[in-house]
């Protein structure tokens, strides 16, 4: 049975928490959240975990025990993902944490004999706020990223951050990723432009000269892409799998400088990103001065068919 705290909640004053998924060792327990309108911690009752606070101890149950005694509905919370990003705000209506009320969201198994995340806080998301997309979280602005014990515990009362700032960066559109934005295929994407440039833009070509492709960037990087366009300009293609940064032009324009010097042509610049489509002015404004760069978001889209 859900018992309903709510009875000793009057006139208290709302709570923000934060609460994380641990979504890449439990892939799809996000969207099994968002679905059932809960969130939950672990540390199963059958494993000798008490809410009590008799049985088996750890330090990580300890802060989780004592967080649950003040959270209440009414509160706030929002799911914290791995790289700094946030699923979804909601606003807790129940509290079904007691040990008898263990229902885990990863079932029991050979390494999981208990199951995990059974201890369910019952939420109401706020829908009007953040993508529309299932398939896009919220990134933290790195002023406002939690951390210390904010950012280590499970459960914790968040104070570095008000519940309007929150749903400000949520709002945002300039902070909208994408769930798996941590996916690593910038090698791939730069393998793939090379082979297939055209897809990028009609008309590009492979550059004609090795030696210039070749060529390294400062620190010993290489640059990901050189191409020419219809006018037989070349264009330095640069890929970040995150959005754009200001150091990701600076990149860019030091790679474009070094194919300047050794063809004698005024490049042209592109930046592949991840991360929102919609950009920070800061972003925006560098890459609009001479010379110019041009910012284009990519996203990784995956099509199955069954074989016959």
């Amino acid at each position: 049975m859900i018992i309903n705290w709510a009875a000793r909640t009057t006139n208290m004053q709302a709570d923000l928490w934060k609460i994380t998924c641990e979504e890449h060792l439990y892939p799809g327990l996000w969207q099994r959240w968002f679905r059932s309108q809960c969130v939950a911690l672990g540390w199963p009752p059958g494993a000798g975990f008490h809410l009590d606070g008799t049985g088996r101890q750890s330090f990580g149950w300890t802060i989780a025990r004592n967080a649950l005694a003040r959270m209440k509905p009414g509160d706030h919370v929002f799911v914290t993902l791995r790289g700094s990003r946030v699923a979804r705000l909601g606003i807790v209506t129940e509290l079904a944490v007691r040990d008898s009320e263990w229902r885990p969201f990863v079932p029991p198994s050979k390494t999981e004999k208990h199951g995990e995340k059974g201890r369910r806080i019952h939420v109401k998301w706020d829908l009007e706020l953040g993508p529309d997309d299932r398939e896009y979280v919220v990134a933290l602005p790195p002023d406002v990223r939690l951390s210390g014990a904010q950012l280590r515990t499970t459960l914790s009362a968040v104070k570095s951050m008000s519940l309007a700032e929150l749903k400000s960066i949520l709002a945002d559109q300039t902070n909208w990723v994408r769930l798996w934005a941590n996916f690593d295929y910038e090698r791939a994407l730069s393998g793939y432009i090379a082979a297939f440039p055209h897809r990028l833009e009609d008309g590009l070509l492979p550059y004609p000269l090795e030696r210039t492709r070749e060529r390294l960037g400062h620190g010993r990087t290489r640059m990901d892409v050189l191409l020419s366009d219809e006018t037989g300009t070349p264009v330095v293609v640069e890929c970040k799998q995150d959005a754009p940064t200001l150091s990701h032009l600076k990149q860019l324009r030091a790679y474009m400088a070094q194919v300047a010097k050794d063809t004698g042509k005024t490049p042209r610049g592109i930046l592949v990103h991840g991360g929102a489509r919609k950009l920070r002015s800061e972003v925006r404004g560098e890459a609009g001065r001479k010379p110019r760069i041009d910012l284009v978001q990519h996203n990784l889209d995956v099509v199955f068919s069954r074989s016959t």
